[in-house]
């Protein structure tokens, strides 16, 4: 596996049911951290919904997820919520249904078609984008090798993550898996540049 699915922008839907109403945001997300301010923003925006309902799967192996039904009976938001996050294959995205009561109750059969027709409606709306697995690598060098470096970088299609360019430079670079062993070959044929892995957070 040297790709992964995911969104890059957000989105909103809405979905009614016997006077209840669901607005479902998605997210693209790389870290709990992004989730969490997410989740507060959607939170100060809806302060009078019921409740706040989310999923979300984070990293390129998928194993970081979570499923929160946010008071509603357990296993009738997130798990749907998730199930449709899922059934697209995507990962590093978040998903938040915020139900406003509409005074009928749905039931659990009612509520989960609910979060997952929510759900699946806003996931409808932002475009799968496929991208490259990367394997991050920080590049120490002297700015007078720098052109060589980018074109390394460039032609491997390495995105580059954070830089600091000064007499010194400092570049953390994410490297496609499907071309990591040929790229790694000619960074290090760049006399006085320096290599080694990001340490992962």
């Amino acid at each position: 596996m040297e790709v992964y699915l995911t969104v890059d922008k957000a989105a909103v839907a809405e979905f009614k049911d016997r006077g209840s109403k669901f607005l479902a945001y998605a997210y693209p997300v790389k870290t709990p951290e992004e989730v969490k301010e997410c989740l507060q923003e959607v939170k100060k925006e809806h302060p009078k919904a019921t409740h706040h309902c989310y999923a979300y799967r984070l990293g390129t192996d998928g194993t970081q997820f979570r499923a929160n039904d946010d008071g509603e009976p357990s296993g009738s938001a997130g798990k749907p919520i998730l199930g449709q996050i899922d059934s697209k294959q995507l990962t590093d995205v978040l998903v938040v249904v915020v139900r406003y009561f509409g005074g009928t109750l749905l039931g659990v059969p009612g509520l989960i078609n609910a979060y997952k027709t929510s759900a699946s409606l806003v996931l409808q709306l932002v475009p799968v984008v496929q991208k490259n697995i990367e394997s991050k690598w920080r590049l120490s060098f002297d700015y007078t090798i720098m052109n060589d470096v980018m074109i390394v970088v460039k032609q491997n299609n390495c995105t580059v993550l954070s830089q600091e360019l000064q007499l010194f430079c400092s570049m953390d670079i994410g490297v496609p898996k499907s071309s990591e062993e040929l790229c790694l070959l000619r960074l290090r044929d760049i006399h006085g540049l320096e290599l080694k892995p990001v340490p992962v957070k």
